[in-house]
């Protein structure tokens, strides 16, 4: 017989049994081993009291059943349309396969972006699939890995003009006819930079005015004509030629680089991602070969590794900004990897024969439409078209757009007499029957047989020719291929990946399941606002959590990256001061120790950069930073601050930095990226911030997905309001994005999190943050110096190891990274902030038992360490250099001077099941040599084994 005891476990407690790694038990015992008698003892020795807020978070927490009910509640105020909106956003079929497999797959979505590629080589096969596929439709030899969204994109591609153009000309063409919300972010990104921006028909482009030119093709409102004269025009006057294009159509269409375009740009959404009320999308970007080493973003390489054998790998200018700072081109940190990743799957999984007839019947859907409304009498343009047509409604615009959404249909209003239709993967006869009852007509349709495309623009070059994208399609091979490319990659669904800045924590599955609801899955980003009450109430209460986390009175949540935030929130600043008659405030004061996409946004704003010293122990040199203050006078714009700082520590000098920055009239932008440290202790728009952007795919959980997507959401307080970034539905200024909300859909995952978590629980788990990092640093100070702490002797959420003493041992910081993955595990920061150092972050969501398997694998290789510097073993023959150490390896011949036990199943690995890495130690500088950025034929790896 059973005696009633009761017990105080809630299984509904979300943020304590499911978010936070560590129990009760776990914390006391992790308490005693720092030496504090309590949590808020603890966090005491560790946040200055000054800076502390006064009233705590205290909105309840749901569970998760609960969320869920609250979600679908919500998400029924979405009224799902047919959307014939177009204008780069189209519906699209994701197949289930890579529904289930990759989107709603943690071995993909809860990866870290792949700077480490031994424990990558999954996704960056996926990602050189994306780029040979965007490379092929597009005509042009390099693509990179994915950019924003098509509107960031196009920016970029100027930016990229600009530079290398031989032309002298300081003014860029923009085709009337590109999308409206493109036009927007290159009117953003141009004034800044100083570049005038030129808009107008194709047929009126003056060549030796420009440095450069974008055209759309198709064009928004469906106009396609072969560019190659003004491409060619373009040329005679040493400017460039950039085309924004659409991969479905290019199927049929004659390719960019067939015409001589430089650069192409566009949306891969619709090779199978959800619209998701604006994103996250992936955005391509190719170009001619001798402007690859000028890309932004990150290319995937085809290099080899220590054996000879094929790895892939980033190439070029990857982490850019990090290294010219603010010489970078390009502040680009974020791609939409994840996004990339689904639309290579989509072209492996349809084939270029299946691409081919998707385009086919999209466009003979269009035909269709076409006829039958020029049958009827109807004004149609243009003659010759993809998969957009305008059809000439005059006065009666209103009545038609009212008919189609009273029969399911969104159209676009182009002007004040017509209306756009964009036919996509979703139409069929019902959707066309529908649409023509809208209009009055009755008959049924013949469906079109013969393209409306002229035959000197139909394609005749082959795509998508390598044998990846000629595989058997049946479902199982696929689903095999896809398992057999995550099983290659180390994400947090195995292991802790325990990286300084990048918050790796827990992204709950209950957070992710509603994104592939339809109902916020399909909406449009351009679609009626009465359509979409369902977002607008999800995004308003986010943004009112958010203010009361940041001590912010306002947020955007348009920006799509938190570099992009950065951006944003020095645009927001230079508007300020330029409606207060400021125009000369253009000095931004940056710590050396600075995140390097701080320095890089300063720089696209058009603002100049005066670095501040960092005193010994990692603190902004106060005096330093003061003189340099008064020196700007006037001119000071702003200061970038991340705080706790860059080195994992809480400055007492935040406040005396900020009073400094508004004595002389400049504003704060603090930097979000360690703001896991403060949620619930201390709001940044109380202690002196004017603007912070928050990575909600940082603190706010949503996932990394393998180097994306993100979003940067940047808060201000009420004088910078009036400068947001505007909405680029209406034609404001300062738009960043192409969709008002950026990557919409993700922003429900923060949503989700905030709410499970309750204020309590956002509060706890940047408390437990903090617990898990000075315990990583208490148990690993006599092994590992920590470089830089606190007055009191506490760490923030990160702390720094610092491994440079080992070199002169011939140990690197390298060799440790690598010898990690044998103990299975993702290595922290390298080399960052600090040159030769290890930044290291548990986040709250990891429990004691993966931090002790992580200080147990750390133990023993500082006791590798100790054998080669004090002479056991060589340390070109150690372990740490041989690492990672692949199946291959252990079942070669063995000549090594150290065991295979040792070599192969390292203190903290698991035995069972362990982690292979697929490659051995991949040869940078030999990718960088041989520069391969598209899947070569099959021959080319056994010649680089060679």
């Amino acid at each position: 017989m059973t005696r009633w005891n009761p017990t105080d476990y809630n299984p509904d407690d979300f943020a304590n049994r499911r978010h936070i790694g560590p129990s009760p038990a776990e914390m006391a015992e992790m308490l005693q081993a720092v030496g504090a008698d309590s949590l808020e003892a603890l966090i005491e020795q560790t946040v200055p009291q000054a800076i502390r807020q006064d009233k705590p978070l205290d909105w309840p927490a749901l569970s998760e059943a609960a969320l869920l009910a609250r979600m679908e509640e919500v998400a029924k105020k979405n009224r799902v349309m047919t959307s014939l909106i177009g204008q780069g956003y189209y519906g699209t079929v994701t197949p289930p396969a890579i529904q289930r497999n990759i989107l709603e797959n943690p071995a993909w979505y809860t990866a870290y972006t792949p700077y480490q590629p031994e424990i990558a080589q999954g996704r960056l096969e996926a990602l050189l699939n994306y780029q040979t596929m965007v490379a092929d439709l597009t005509g042009l030899p390099v693509a990179n890995a994915s950019l924003l969204d098509e509107a960031t994109a196009a920016a970029e591609a100027m930016a990229m003009a600009k530079r290398q153009a031989k032309s002298k000309a300081e003014a860029f063409f923009v085709a009337h006819d590109l999308h409206p919300q493109t036009i927007s972010v290159i009117e953003t990104r141009a004034a800044p930079l100083g570049i005038k921006i030129i808009k107008g028909s194709i047929d009126d482009l003056k060549a030796d005015e420009v440095f450069g030119a974008i055209f759309q093709y198709p064009g928004t409102y469906g106009h396609i004509r072969d560019l190659t004269p003004e491409i060619s025009a373009l040329h005679d006057a040493k400017a460039l030629a950039i085309v924004a294009t659409d991969l479905l159509a290019l199927c049929l269409l004659k390719a960019p680089g067939e015409m001589g375009a430089d650069i192409a740009v566009g949306s891969a959404q619709r090779f199978g991602v959800p619209m998701g009320y604006g994103g996250p999308h992936a955005a391509f970007m190719s170009c001619r070969d001798d402007l690859k080493r000028a890309m932004p973003g990150r290319i995937v390489g085809v290099s080899i590794d220590a054996k000879g054998n094929k790895a892939y790998r980033l190439s070029l200018q990857t982490r850019e900004q990090h290294i010219r700072r603010e010489k970078a081109t390009s502040n680009v940190c974020t791609a939409q990897a994840l996004l990339a990743v689904m639309a290579s799957f989509y072209a492996v999984f349809h084939g270029p024969v299946g691409l081919r007839a998707i385009a086919q019947r999209v466009h003979l859907h269009a035909v269709t439409v076409a006829n039958a409304l020029r049958a009827a009498g109807a004004d149609v343009a243009p003659d010759a078209f993809f998969d957009t047509i305008t059809v000439k409604v005059g006065v009666g615009q209103a009545g038609i757009l009212a008919a189609a959404e009273q029969r399911g249909i969104n159209l676009r209003k182009v002007g004040r007499d017509r209306v756009g239709i964009s036919v996509d993967e979703t139409t069929d006869a019902g959707v066309i029957v529908r649409l023509l009852d809208a209009f009055g007509i009755d008959d049924t349709a013949a469906q079109a047989t013969a393209p409306a495309i002229p035959d000197a623009l139909l394609r005749d070059s082959d795509y998508l020719t390598h044998p990846v994208f000629h595989m058997n399609r049946a479902e199982s091979e696929m689903m095999r291929y896809m398992r057999r490319l995550s099983d290659r990659d180390l994400a947090l669904d195995r292991a802790m990946i325990p990286l300084g800045s990048c918050t790796m924590k827990l992204n709950a599955a209950a957070e992710m399941m509603p994104i592939t609801w339809p109902e916020f899955g399909a909406l449009h980003p351009f679609a009626p606002r009465h359509q979409a009450a369902g977002y607008a109430e999800a995004i308003a209460d986010l943004d009112a959590k958010l203010c009361e986390i940041t001590g912010y009175d306002a947020f955007s949540m348009q920006p799509n990256s938190g570099a992009q935030g950065e951006y944003a929130g020095l645009l927001t600043i230079q508007a300020y001061h330029k409606a207060n008659g400021d125009d000369q405030r253009d000095i931004c004061l940056i710590p050396v120790s600075a995140h390097g996409t701080n320095p890089a946004s300063a720089q696209m704003c058009g603002m100049q950069v005066v670095v501040v010293k960092s005193a010994p122990n990692g603190d902004i040199d106060l005096e330093d930073f003061a003189d340099k203050a008064k020196a700007a006078g006037d001119r000071l714009a702003a200061v970038m601050i991340t705080y706790p700082s860059t080195h994992g520590v809480f400055e007492d000098t935040v406040r005396e930095v900020c009073r400094i920055t508004h004595d002389y009239g400049g504003q704060v932008y603090i930097d979000g990226a360690n703001m896991n440290a403060l949620v619930g202790l201390v709001k940044p728009g109380e202690i002196g911030g004017d603007v912070s952007h928050l990575n909600l795919h940082k603190t706010f959980s949503i996932p990394h997905g393998g180097g994306g997507p993100g979003m940067g959401p940047i808060g201000v307080k009420a004088h910078l309001a009036p400068h947001l970034p505007g909405d680029p539905r209406e034609d404001e200024s300062g738009a960043v994005s192409a969709a008002p909300y950026g990557s919409a859909s993700i922003l429900l995952i923060s949503w989700a999190y905030c709410l499970m978590m309750g204020g309590a629980g956002l509060t706890q788990a940047t408390r437990v943050a903090i617990l898990n990092a000075n315990y990583i640093a208490s148990r690993l100070a006599g092994a590992y110096p920590i470089l830089f702490m606190g007055n009191r002797g506490r760490v923030a959420h990160e702390c720094i190891l610092d491994t440079r003493p080992f070199a002169e041992h011939g140990v690197t910081v390298d060799d440790i990274a690598k010898r990690l993955i044998d103990n299975g595990f993702h290595a922290p920061t390298m080399s960052w902030p600090v040159p030769g150092t290890l930044m290291v972050e548990p986040t709250e969501s990891e429990t004691k038992a993966e931090i002790d398997r992580f200080i147990t694998a750390l133990l023993a290789i500082r006791d590798e360490i100790t054998d080669v510097a004090e002479g056991r073993i060589a340390a070109d023959q150690s372990p740490l250099r041989h690492a990672p150490h692949t199946v291959e390896d252990l079942v070669a011949d063995w000549d090594r001077a150290y065991s295979r036990e040792q070599g192969c199943f390292p203190a903290g690995a698991f035995r069972v099941d362990k982690y292979w890495p697929p490659v051995g130690r991949v040869d940078n500088a030999y990718g960088d040599r041989n520069l391969i950025c598209t899947c070569p034929p099959l021959e080319a790896y056994a010649e680089a084994a060679e």
